[in-house]
């Protein structure tokens, strides 16, 4: 899969805002059935979503479905496979895994998504898995299990809402309105966690859509510190999310000269451009940028 600069979500149980999403030029459309949801309304939301899905099918964006928790200690875990059960069907190309406690429920859903394939007669492995590995206490101590998640894991994200209600505080800010330190080691822990094991790593939201000056300067610090892309709360956000995570013309440019300099000293480990000396870490950061700026042309 691309590289996901923009993931955004539409509640499943309103036709209206999925027919809207259709024109909303996000990399990443996620159907959600969990928080957005209401339990009683989760029937009607499955049957939404999946229609939507169906009709959707073929699409160049990646078509998601956030289901609810895996956890046998809430009763959130049967509307997680009534979830499973009709949209896989469907064909979606991924699924959203919220409140991941360790590699266990990743491997479970996995597992899970192996029978239904089978049974709707779909490419063994095609539906991917984006997991949300800061949600819940256990998972901050389980971070390293992740590698053995397996081939469907294809992203990782984090949020700071679900885990200060679990750690039962007040707010997750700081007084100086940034993230508390707690809620900036989940953060650092799911970028690191990602890179650990080779898939993208996507910042959580940024819930003031009504500046966009904020909303750039928190993608420029997500993408400096290595986060491929960022969760839209709007509409309004996701072209500037899209911008900020497409490498720039200067960037292209740059890249290119690095790759050139590089093929023009062979076998130098160690080369200088423009009076800066660059090693193989530039060259690898030049191919990445490359790469990534090919998929939006």
């Amino acid at each position: 899969m691309n590289h996901f600069r923009s993931v955004f979500f539409v509640p499943g149980d309103s036709d209206k805002k999925l027919a809207k999403a259709r024109q909303i030029p996000a990399d990443v459309m996620i159907y959600d059935l969990e928080d957005s949801v209401l339990p009683d309304r989760r029937p009607l939301a499955r049957e939404l979503v999946t229609a939507e899905l169906t009709a959707t099918r073929g699409e160049a964006r990646v078509r998601a479905v956030r289901i609810n928790a895996l956890d046998t200690t809430e009763l959130s875990t049967g509307d997680a496979l009534q979830d499973l059960a009709a949209v896989v069907r469907a064909a979606p190309d991924l699924i959203m895994l919220p409140k991941v406690r360790s590699v266990n429920d990743i491997v479970r859903l996995s597992t899970y998504l192996d029978v239904l394939e089978v049974r709707e007669d779909l490419a063994a492995g095609n539906i991917k898995i984006l997991a949300v590995v800061t949600e819940t206490p256990q998972i901050m101590f389980a971070h390293g299990g992740l590698q053995q998640a397996g081939e469907r894991l294809v992203a990782m994200t984090w949020g700071a809402e679900d885990l200060s209600t679990a750690l039962g505080a007040s707010t997750n800010k700081g007084t100086d309105g940034n993230w508390g330190f707690t809620y900036q080691m989940a953060r650092s822990q799911c970028l690191m966690a990602a890179k650990a094991c080779g898939v993208q790593a996507i910042d959580t939201l940024y819930a003031d859509f009504r500046s966009e000056a904020g909303l750039v300067e928190a993608c420029t610090e997500a993408r400096r510190d290595g986060f491929t892309g960022k969760i839209a709360i709007h509409p309004n956000q996701v072209e500037a999310i899209n911008t900020a995570f497409t490498p720039s013309a200067e960037e292209v440019e740059f890249a290119q000269q690095v790759v050139a300099t590089f093929e023009a000293n062979p076998g130098a480990g160690v080369v200088q451009l423009d009076g800066k000396m660059l090693d193989i870490p530039h060259l690898k950061q030049a191919h990445q940028v490359l790469q990534q700026a090919a998929q939006y042309r």
